[in-house]
């Protein structure tokens, strides 16, 4: 098995080699049976991968322990979902995941454009096939995931297996990796035809049309694996927190940001003409960030929970990003009166000018967390001393930096496009201004003495009083026209430009999760060694020592519990029972309790017995609003589902006159 598996990557891989070349040899030499040839050959390495990666599924389900990448991620007495998501919980088996997943984007790609942009798509295979090959060639020679275990020339097997990390086997470590995964590679695509687009030349915006819906979804796959991560973290590792500006974690966010930020400004250029080589910037470093993220996490260059172990592919990554960042920049250098705007930025005092400064903020933050998350590697490079970064750094820069993005986020739906007057700005927030300010002194006499706290939940407050007048404006209008009851006409209004209402809604997604990330400005936390009926109190709740016990499980690991009675006020709410376990590889764990409410956490676990033995150690802590977090992330979900919904009404684009080329611009209604 393990010989059929290595041989379908090779296979894969010359095959991938082969639809690089023919695609372009097919091009320039104008042969379509070659181009076509190279296309099929992307189906045929979708059906290896495939294949190959069924194999390693079996060993893992079957416990082949002669693979010594089942022997050091499987065991027997694992269930069997983890034995299933063990798959991608080794570095080996990542990157077959990695490649698996691109070469069903690609043949998807390849496929679903049979018929269309015939002069582009041979420059699409291209691309897609250079960063498969580059993936291929990982797995196939130094990383195989078929490697076995042997003596000499004697192939052996192990009685069990080490087994997946215990950190590891929890539910949302079974779709987190996949689901982050879809993001990353995802984000070829789009970088493939504006590749495309920029060899070619091609005329008008046809790649943009093409892969915004693209972008949007692997934007979506993307938010859902951080936000999935985020949870594991809260739920798993221990430390109460959701976000520790890990190396990883910053590596998943970097390139959802610049994506973010594409998202933005491809508005710009559809409407506009304008911002056309800052979106091929941007897609192309969303592209590279990807490239960039699964170096890091997979290198050993940098330490994280996340990460795997220093390995020797860190340099194929170097040359791999070194070669593709310098030839992106030849051609976008090369091809600048193909970019050149077609209109001009009229008036600070626009919407185009609130996209441009969103762009700017959003790259600022980008940069931020990328420079402190290399600085480390940076620093040792240079000096020989390795100096690491934490999280005060990025909280004192990117705090700021996300309340002016909030404030943006808000300024957006009520600015005119092209140039907005005095008296309309003054007319559009007059209301917002009040109620954030109104929200900002209520605070105040509450008694919150955080400035930052206090911003955020004021700007909050006025992006959602911009946004829901926009919707009631809308509607309202309908409702006087049609009859219709204001819900209804509020559903009508956003199906009839469903990308800007569902964007709205995902705006509100955002201010529902800045509330929880406020929050954090009031946590509580406190650390005790108790005894059995011992209590101590934290915030408002009195906690209680019910009881101590420990036990086995089917010799798979010792557990302890410390089940927790909580009182407020001298009446029990609850019980809650944080556990401890020591596995029989010598890894432990800890197993978390947690009472979630909207108002706050209670966050409990369960550090272990003291040195005699006599008491728990038992670590509280008091999160409030972090349930708005996870919220937030379904109201993001519906918005951007919403957006992918196709728009009730067309809009007609008529034909202006623009730089002595006639070109397509939306109506003035349209844009309003």
């Amino acid at each position: 098995m393990e010989n059929v598996g290595a041989l379908s990557l090779i296979l894969a891989f010359c095959l991938s080699v082969y639809a690089v070349l023919g695609s372009l040899v097919g091009k320039w030499k104008k042969r379509p049976f070659l181009v076509l040839s190279a296309e099929r050959a992307v189906y045929a390495v979708w059906a290896l991968l495939t294949f190959a990666a069924g194999l390693l599924v079996y060993a893992l389900q079957t416990d082949d322990f002669r693979l010594s990448y089942v022997a050091g991620h499987s065991s027997t007495t694992m269930p069997r979902i983890y034995k299933f998501t063990a798959w991608w919980g080794g570095q080996e088996g990542s990157l077959l995941l990695w490649t698996w997943i691109l070469s069903c984007y690609a043949a998807f790609a390849v496929y679903s454009n049979r018929k269309k942009f015939r002069d582009m798509m041979p420059y699409v295979t291209a691309t897609l096939m250079v960063v498969q090959a580059f993936f291929l060639s990982l797995i196939s020679f130094p990383l195989s995931p078929f490697e076995v275990l042997a003596v000499g020339k004697e192939i052996i097997s192990v009685p069990e297996g080490r087994g997946l990390n215990p950190l590891l086997q929890y539910w949302t470590m079974a779709i987190h990796p996949p689901t982050l995964y879809l993001g990353y590679v995802g984000f070829v695509v789009p970088f493939a035809f504006a590749m495309a687009s920029l060899i070619t030349r091609a005329p008008g915006d046809a790649w943009i049309h093409t892969t915004r819906r693209w972008t949007l979804v692997t934007w979506l796959f993307q938010s859902t694996g951080i936000l999935l991560g985020a949870g594991w973290a809260y739920a798993v590792l221990g430390w109460g927190g959701y976000w520790g500006w890990d190396p990883v974690e910053n590596a998943s966010l970097l390139p959802w940001i610049t994506a973010t930020a594409f998202l933005h400004s491809v508005m710009m250029q559809e409407k506009k003409g304008m911002m056309k080589v800052w979106n091929m910037v941007l897609v192309s470093a969303t592209f590279f960030l990807c490239i960039l993220g699964t170096a890091l996490t997979r290198s050993g260059i940098v330490q994280s929970v996340h990460a795997f172990a220093q390995s020797p592919i860190s340099r194929y990554f170097t040359i791999f990003l070194a070669l593709g960042i310098g030839l992106v920049v030849y051609f976008i250098l090369n091809r600048l009166d193909y970019l050149k705007s077609e209109s001009q930025l009229e008036s600070v005092l626009s919407r185009e000018s609130s996209f441009l400064f969103n762009n700017l903020i959003l790259l600022a933050s980008c940069f931020s967390i990328l420079w402190g998350t290399l600085f480390p590697v940076i620093s040792e490079a240079v000096t020989g001393e390795k100096i690491s970064v934490d999280g005060p750094y990025f909280n004192r820069v990117n705090i700021p930096i996300g309340l002016f993005l909030i404030f943006l986020t808000g300024v957006g739906p009520l600015i005119a496009w092209r140039r907005s007057s005095f008296e309309s700005l003054k007319k559009a927030f007059t209301w917002p201004t009040i109620i954030a300010v109104v929200t900002a002194g209520v605070l105040v006499v509450l008694g919150v003495r955080s400035i930052y706290a206090t911003m955020s939940f004021a700007l909050c407050a006025f992006v959602v009083c911009t946004i829901l007048t926009e919707f009631w404006k809308g509607a309202s209008a309908i409702a006087a026209k049609s009859g219709q009851n204001l819900i209804a006409a509020m559903v009508e209004l956003t199906h009839r430009n469903t990308r800007r209402y569902g964007g709205y809604i995902v705006h509100i997604a955002i201010v529902i999760m800045f509330i929880g990330f406020t929050g954090s400005a009031f946590n509580l936390d406190a650390t005790k060694e108790v005894a059995m009926n011992d209590t101590f109190k934290i915030g408002r709740y009195d906690l209680k020592i019910k009881d101590l016990a420990s036990g086995t499980n089917a010799g798979h690991y010792k557990w302890w519990h410390a089940p927790v009675d909580v009182y407020v006020d001298g009446k029990l709410i609850d019980t809650r029972t944080p556990e401890q376990r020591q596995y029989t590889t010598g890894d432990t764990a800890s197993v978390v309790a947690i009472r979630r409410g909207l108002r706050e956490d209670l966050y409990l676990n369960f550090a272990g017995m003291t040195a005699g033995g006599e008491k728990a150690v038992i670590q509280a802590y008091v999160f409030p609003l972090v349930s708005w977090i996870w919220i937030g992330y379904w109201a993001l979900l519906f918005g951007t589902l919403i957006c992918l919904v196709p728009s009730k009404v067309k809009y007609q684009f008529p034909k202006t006159q623009v730089l002595g080329v006639v070109t397509g611009k939306e109506s003035p209604v349209a844009q309003s």
